[in-house]
């Protein structure tokens, strides 16, 4: 039997990665994104079924919802993510940020829940980013919304389990994307990176592995985390900082 699989932002970067895992793993993709054009390259790549989202808008959101007739595994990966200090920000901005990479998430996770219950093991994985676990100068308005789309994911498992819906979510280190860094090719290897303990920069790959897992029944009593995948950085602090202390 086909079960169904739904991504958004899965035109590029890490949910084009994780699109094409849920497509390996025998998964029909709803391969979703805001740019008709990515979302159609994009399914046409996975033999899946493209579909224009924009997360940010609740009438996208119902109406791609409607065109969706069952649903298994959601993944919201869709994001956006600005470089500005906090005392530059504008409202409009902050606010747009809030709007994708929060509001988005809830907006999906409604529209889609009867989908979900309807399965009986719907499973939803949503994408923070370590940056809601530590403050880096300049991307305040995107750390602060993954640190609120990090409490919404134990928020919603506790709420959803009842009707055995299973939510968690996947929190990305350095990743070489079309949106951050030079896209990985085809079997490329990430560049490395000295101060990652596991000694380079992830792919998206390294992402959708773990979604896959979490998406899969081997993940049945797993709710509510938030699993960091980000080769070990946060807890290699203390040698970058006697990298940058130490003379010359």
């Amino acid at each position: 039997m086909t079960r169904y699989a739904l991504v958004t932002g899965a035109g590029q970067g890490i949910g084009f990665g994780i699109a094409k895992r849920l497509t390996e793993d025998g998964f029909h993709v709803y391969v979703t994104d805001y740019n008709q054009e990515l979302a159609g390259a994009a399914a046409e790549k996975l033999g899946g079924t493209p579909l224009v989202l924009d997360v940010s808008n609740p009438q996208s959101v119902r109406d791609a919802a409607a065109l969706v007739p069952e649903l298994s595994v959601l993944v919201n990966s869709a994001g956006i993510y600005p470089w500005s200090p906090l005392v530059d920000i504008s409202v409009e901005e902050f606010d747009r940020v809030f709007a994708v990479n929060v509001r988005g998430n809830l907006l999906c996770m409604q529209a889609f829940h009867p989908h979900l219950a309807a399965d009986g093991k719907g499973a939803i994985v949503n994408i923070t980013s370590m940056s809601a676990l530590a403050p880096a100068i300049g991307v305040g308005s995107y750390a602060a919304s993954k640190a609120a789309a990090a409490m919404l994911i134990q928020q919603a498992a506790v709420e959803f389990a009842p009707d055995g819906i299973r939510v968690n979510g996947v929190a990305p280190g350095s990743v070489q994307t079309e949106g951050t860094n030079r896209a990985i090719k085809e079997g490329e290897a990430p560049q490395e990176a000295p101060f990652i303990p596991l000694g380079r920069l992830a792919g998206p790959a390294d992402m959708a592995s773990v979604v896959s897992f979490l998406a899969s029944d081997d993940a049945g009593y797993v709710t509510g985390q938030n699993i960091v995948v980000d080769g070990g950085f946060l807890n290699n602090t203390f040698a970058l900082y006697r990298h940058v202390t130490q003379p010359a």
